[in-house]
């Protein structure tokens, strides 16, 4: 059934069967049901939606710059956690950032077409954190890295110059690193619910549940999300291994590993750590390549069968009125 559309707005956030909708004939943002027809493709946190006259979600416009991961626990579903995002701030946190987990969550926004920068939190716990999170961001591969403490606000007006006006911002990362605090930080209030850290170790007890997309003063919108503790890729790392890619299409091996062959080009001038995290993600999305294949057989297999049991019942029906 075809609904007439009555305006468009944009999702600010998600709830239990309903999306909380901001648009420009209304003042404030409203609760609004999907149709059924959404029911395989529901909105998400960041998406520009088509509105009924009813004050229904009727269409879901094309989505650019997506943040998709494996769905926890499931090998053959994917899960959008935002759309239409124009940056992905990779956050971790000082003094101990993990580079192989910003490695993932970098990988995950390149490959939804989402440039990402590095964000470290709590500078103030680091002697350095301005050095640490540049040196990170350049073993990543991304352009900016900024160290921020929301504790003593510096580093706070390098990120702003990363938010422009009307720019939607991504925060991704673990529970604890300090994503809620940092945006609280930017809008100069606690909007945000968080709970101190543990002492036990060091993780903070954020109450984030939901995707929320807020507005800054200074006109950016930034996007805070839960924790992620699985980051399982959906389509591949994108180009956050690109220079391995680079040096790969000049390797003399044609099929080469990069593992034990002499005078490999590629294990002789990258970080081992960096290689194996490489290696690690080509073998995870060929199992799950491997897992949508099947997936796939086994759907056109059900639909076979459907469509010959159909069939045989049309047939069974002609024979009896014959």
């Amino acid at each position: 059934m075809h609904h007439e559309t009555s305006g468009l707005g944009r999702v600010l956030a998600q709830h239990r069967g309903r999306w909380l909708v901001a648009s420009d004939d209304e003042e404030e943002p409203r609760l609004l049901p999907a149709r059924g027809s959404l029911r395989d493709n529901p909105p998400v946190t960041g998406d520009w939606v088509e509105l009924d006259p009813d004050g229904a979600i009727s269409a879901v416009a094309e989505r650019r710059g997506t943040l998709v991961r494996r769905a926890a626990g499931d090998a053959t579903a994917a899960q959008v956690l935002a759309a239409n995002v124009d940056l992905a701030l990779v956050v971790e946190s000082l003094p101990d950032p993990s580079e192989r987990r910003a490695e993932r969550l970098a990988a995950l926004a390149l490959a939804g077409g989402v440039p990402a920068a590095l964000v470290l939190t709590k500078a103030d716990l680091a002697a350095d954190g301005q050095a640490a999170a540049a040196q990170l961001a350049r073993h990543l591969g991304v352009a900016d890295g900024v160290a921020v403490s929301a504790r003593d606000g510096s580093g706070l007006g390098i990120l702003r110059t990363l938010l422009a006006p009307g720019a939607t911002a991504a925060l991704i990362g673990r529970s604890g690193a300090g994503k809620s605090t940092l945006v609280n930080a930017l809008l100069g209030e606690d909007r945000q619910a968080t709970r101190p850290v543990r002492a036990g170790d060091g993780r903070g007890r954020h109450t984030t549940v939901t995707r929320e997309l807020i507005e800054l003063p200074g006109g950016a919108l930034v996007l805070d999300t839960p924790g992620l503790r699985e980051i399982g890729l959906w389509d591949g790392p994108g180009d956050a291994f690109a220079d391995i890619g680079e040096l790969a299409a000049g390797c003399r091996f044609a099929d080469c590993r990069h593992d034990t062959e002499p005078g490999c080009a590629v294990r002789d001038a990258v970080d081992p750590a960096r290689l194996a995290s490489w290696r690690k993600l080509e073998r995870e999305q060929a199992r799950l390549e491997d897992r949508k294949a099947a997936a796939r057989a086994r759907k056109e297999s059900a639909r076979a069968l459907t469509r010959r049991a159909r069939a045989a019942q049309r047939g069974k029906r002609g024979r009896t009125r014959g």
